[in-house]
């Protein structure tokens, strides 16, 4: 039996993600709430950037008092609210 396909995740070159975690950095530092278009999820995620783990290369993002951690190849998109 055939292994039925995902679509994967779409690729990018070094300056594209180089200027995805300058934007990141930027929004962390700023503390204002952004939004993120995140790979593989209908809804956009709205929140405040906590932390930037460069171990796990997770990116926090608070809203409303919840705590959410979502990979950063995964984000596609950052952009004000």
């Amino acid at each position: 039996m055939a292994k039925a396909s995902t679509p994967k995740r779409p690729t990018r070159d070094e300056f594209e993600l180089e200027d995805l975690g300058n934007q990141l950095v930027e929004a962390k530092e700023d503390g204002d709430e952004r939004t993120l278009s995140v790979w593989g999820m209908d809804d956009k995620v709205c929140g405040r950037i906590t932390h930037l783990d460069s171990r796990t290369r997770l990116v926090h993002v608070e809203s409303d008092g919840m705590t959410r951690k979502i990979p950063f190849l995964d984000i596609m998109r950052v952009s004000y609210v």
